[in-house]
């Protein structure tokens, strides 16, 4: 059985969505993509640049840092855990999140 039409057309539009990531250092997500390939008078809907682009294991440069919020030192000396990661109570104000 031939591949589909749009087995065909995926087929040539992930070649010129490689190459089109790749020219531009890697750097290009789906949208600078997309709008670069309608600049070079390719036609395709952002929605299929977005749907390829994972297929290619292509994605955009994440700008910023990476905030790490809780930093663990295992030098410091941790509290002993007094319930045994039991948190169940049978009434009300019997543990705390202090014990």
């Amino acid at each position: 059985m031939p591949p589909s039409a749009r087995a065909v057309r995926d087929a040539e539009l992930k070649t010129q969505i490689s190459r089109v990531h790749a020219d531009n250092f890697g750097v290009y997500g789906v949208r600078k993509a997309w709008q670069q390939m309608h600049r070079e008078a390719i036609p395709v809907a952002r929605c299929t640049v977005a749907r390829l682009m994972p297929d290619l294991g292509l994605h955009g440069a994440r700008r910023g840092r990476v905030i790490h919020t809780i930093i663990r030192d295992d030098g410091h000396e941790r509290a002993a855990d007094l319930l045994q990661r039991d948190f169940t109570a049978s009434r009300p104000n019997e543990r705390w999140v202090a014990d």
